[in-house]
């Protein structure tokens, strides 16, 4: 799932961007809402890829594929967010995504999200924030394939009150 990308050119559906696209990380499951930056006028909007089932990372660079007949979206613009990244709210928690060609990129990218969600959640410091992270937040290898490495940084539900 993903939007376009403001920059010009012909791009590739394979590596997620900052934008979303074939982000495969196996928490979006039904019942979770998937937030997208939105680099252009009306978005582009777009899905596929339908996964039956995926291991963290998918590591031999692919699933277990399956068509999506019966897919149910609802798309809702939050005009008081402003995005850099992707952000998730899934049954395991909450999730920011990083992705870069570096893992050590994506995993710092991932971190600083999370950070920033809780520094919003729950009026803390940037400092206070990083501390709760390293008690609190996993972080998981997302993707190895489609040209981008992906972490996700989960911060559960229900683990800070």
């Amino acid at each position: 799932m993903g939007n376009a990308p403001s920059e010009d050119g012909i791009f590739s559906t394979k590596p997620p961007r900052s934008v979303g696209g074939n982000i495969d990380c196996k928490e979006l499951v039904r019942g979770s809402s998937l937030f997208l930056p939105i680099e252009v006028d009306g978005a582009m909007f777009s899905l596929g890829d339908g996964h039956a089932l995926q291991g963290d990372g998918e590591s031999s660079g692919t699933a277990i594929e399956c068509p999506m007949d019966f897919v149910d979206v609802t798309l809702i613009l939050h005009e008081d967010w402003t995005l850099e990244m992707p952000r998730a709210n899934t049954p395991a928690g909450w999730i920011a995504f990083g992705f870069d060609e570096d893992l050590n990129e994506a995993a710092a990218t991932a971190l600083n999200g999370i950070v920033e969600l809780m520094q919003e959640f729950y009026a803390i410091s940037k400092t206070e924030a990083t501390a709760l992270a390293s008690v609190a937040v996993d972080l998981h290898i997302t993707q190895v394939v489609n040209g981008v490495k992906g972490v996700h940084a989960i911060l559960p539900h229900g683990v800070i009150r």
